[in-house]
């Protein structure tokens, strides 16, 4: 079998997977519906992490640069190829790390204006729904966009 013929067969069957998320179960997803679900609280969690991870990469993924920099300097200065090598290794691991903490703070932010952008979504549909009024047998008031969905059934 060839790489394209079993490439294409694994997408295909990830793809599978991806189109039944909904139906292994998952947070907030009714069973057998594809759609992913993930609440505020989850969202806060996860960049949380990516701001925690940022923060203790930031200076733990600096911590032997100076010791492994002065090693390599030292054993260039000896006349070992080593210590060229060394030197390399150092600002190819210096790059990877800015890689990373930039990755982080790409999630770190994004999910931050996910959830400011979708609140400030729901302040606005929720003005909408006032300048109607109540929507439902009941209600004194407008219904949040992300309940108003359970009266459409």
């Amino acid at each position: 079998m060839s790489f394209e013929e079993e490439w294409g067969e694994l997408k295909a069957a990830a793809s599978m997977r991806l189109n039944q998320a909904g139906g292994t179960g998952g947070s907030g997803a009714a069973k057998g519906s594809a759609d992913y679900v993930v609440s505020d609280d989850e969202l806060g969690d996860i960049g949380h992490a990516a701001f925690d991870l940022f923060n203790g990469l930031e200076s733990t993924g600096k911590h032997a640069k100076a010791a492994s920099a002065a090693a390599g300097t030292s054993l260039k200065g000896d006349g070992f190829d080593t210590g060229a090598a060394f030197t390399e290794v150092i600002e190819t691991w210096e790059t990877q790390v800015k890689t990373l903490l930039q990755a982080c703070a790409h999630i770190s932010n994004h999910l931050d204006y996910t959830k400011a952008s979708k609140k400030a979504d729901d302040e606005w549909v929720e003005t909408q729904l006032r300048i109607v009024g109540p929507v439902a047998p009941g209600a004194d008031e407008a219904v949040p966009a992300s309940q108003i969905s359970k009266y459409f059934r």
